[in-house]
């Protein structure tokens, strides 16, 4: 796997990939020492991220592939058709997949998610509205929730 790191503005995270699939892209401790062979795929992810922060890309078109279990790739589905600038409760999430009462499992699936922002894990939120567990911590969830919601209503006043 070939890996390279992408300073965003909530931190640093780490792009994993094979030669054909963007495989992971994680948070990490800015710290970390990652031996990094940037590849053309990691420079596409890294430039549709860079996008993404700016304002500028709302779904991304990178191959990917992710191992999971076959629910937890159900959940994953789920949650690449959550459209930017919108969020969905976990009960949702569980019903979409019709599997209405898993709604503690797709909170599961959704934290194990191996590919952050990508599969929008973020715009998941409580059944009450409230926002809830975020790998990569509820002031990154904040940020990336109010940076869709702006673009979004900044392409609707167009």
């Amino acid at each position: 796997m070939n890996y390279l790191i992408y300073q965003s503005p909530i931190g640093a995270y780490l792009i994993g990939a094979d030669d054909t699939n963007i495989l992971a892209i994680d948070r990490i401790d800015e710290t970390e020492t990652i031996i990094q062979k940037e590849t053309p795929l990691l420079r596409v992810a890294k430039q549709q991220l860079s996008e993404y922060f700016a304002g500028q890309r709302t779904v991304f078109d990178l191959p990917i592939k992710t191992a999971g279990t076959a629910f937890q790739q159900q959940v994953w589905q789920a949650l690449k058709a959550i459209p930017y600038g919108e969020t969905r409760s976990y009960k949702e999430i569980a019903t979409a997949i019709d599997n209405p009462k898993a709604v503690r499992a797709v909170g599961g699936a959704n934290n194990k998610n191996p590919i952050s922002i990508v599969i929008p894990c973020h715009r998941v939120i409580g059944s009450s509205g409230q926002l809830v567990g975020y790998g990569g911590g509820l002031d990154a969830k904040v940020f990336l929730l109010a940076l869709e919601s702006q673009n979004k209503k900044n392409d609707s006043a167009k």
